[in-house]
C-alpha cells in the first residue's frame, strides 16, 4: 500500500542468477518476450527480462493482482500504465548498466531516471548543447572535482521530469531549469515558455547506491520517499 503523500522507490540489481532470470521469463507477455528475443547478448536480453520481471512483480503487489496477468499500455512517447483504467497506482522505471530504479506513487504523475557517474561522458559539450543558459552557469561554478556529479545531478532531475510529463525528448532540455545541489527536494527553478508549470511539480534528489546518481519528479508537493532494494523475496 502507498500512503498519501508518499513515493515507495525500488534499486535493482539486473544482473541475476539464471533460475531467476527463468523464473521473470515466466512472468512476461508474448510482447515483452517478442522484445527480450531482438537482443543481440545475453546479457541485455537477461537484464531486460529481469527488470520487466521485477516491475511486474512489485506492480502486483501494490494492485493485487497475478504479476503475469499485468496488461500494459504505452503513451505516445513510450511510457508505461496500466492498461485497466481504475486504478490510483502511477509508476516509472529507470536502468542504468545493470542497475534498474522503480517509483510508485498513488494519484500523481511521475517519473524517474538512474544514470552511471562516468568521467569519459563529454560533460561539458552535453551541458553546453542541452541544459539550459542557468545550469550550465551552476555547472561551471562548481570546483572542478564535482561537476561530473553536478553533471549526472542535472541529467537525472531533468530526464525524472521529461518521463514524468510523459512527452520524451519533445521537450527541449534548455526550456526548464532543475537545481544541481545535492539535498532538499525543490520545485523546478523555471519553465519556459509557461512559467506557472514550475509549481506544479517538485524534484527529488536520491541516494542512490555508490557510483550512480538518480532522482524523481513527482506532480504536486513534495512527498515523504521511501527507498528500498529489491529482492526476490517480494
Amino acid at each position: 500500500m502507498i500512503a498519501d503523500g508518499e513515493v515507495q522507490a525500488w534499486f535493482a540489481s539486473l544482473d541475476c542468477q539464471t533460475e531467476t532470470i527463468e523464473r521473470m521469463r515466466a512472468l512476461l507477455a508474448p510482447d515483452e518476450l517478442e522484445r527480450a528475443a531482438r537482443f543481440h547478448f545475453d546479457r541485455d536480453r537477461n537484464r531486460y527480462i529481469a527488470g520487466r520481471g521485477m516491475l511486474r512483480r512489485l506492480l502486483g503487489s501494490y494492485v493485487n493482482t497475478v504479476p503475469e496477468l499485468l496488461v500494459f499500455r504505452y503513451g505516445e512517447h513510450g511510457k508505461p500504465d496500466l492498461a485497466e483504467p481504475g486504478s490510483p497506482v502511477r509508476f516509472n522505471l529507470s536502468h542504468s548498466h545493470g542497475l534498474a530504479l522503480y517509483a510508485f506513487v498513488a494519484g500523481r504523475e511521475i517519473g524517474c531516471d538512474v544514470e552511471k557517474l562516468r568521467e569519459d561522458v563529454w560533460r561539458d559539450r552535453i551541458a553546453d548543447r542541452f541544459f539550459s543558459p542557468a545550469e550550465t552557469a551552476a555547472l561551471n561554478a562548481l570546483p572542478p572535482d564535482q561537476r561530473t556529479l553536478g553533471f549526472f545531478h542535472c541529467w537525472t532531475r531533468k530526464e525524472a521530469w521529461i518521463k514524468a510529463r510523459s512527452h520524451g525528448m519533445s521537450i527541449p532540455l534548455d526550456s526548464f531549469d532543475v537545481n544541481l545541489a545535492s539535498g532538499d527536494p525543490a520545485p523546478l527553478n523555471g519553465t519556459r515558455p509557461d512559467p506557472a508549470e514550475a509549481a506544479r511539480w517538485t524534484i527529488h534528489p536520491l541516494e542512490a547506491p555508490s557510483g550512480f546518481a538518480a532522482a524523481i519528479a513527482v506532480e504536486g508537493p513534495a512527498c515523504r520517499i521511501v527507498a528500498a532494494e529489491w529482492s526476490e523475496t517480494i
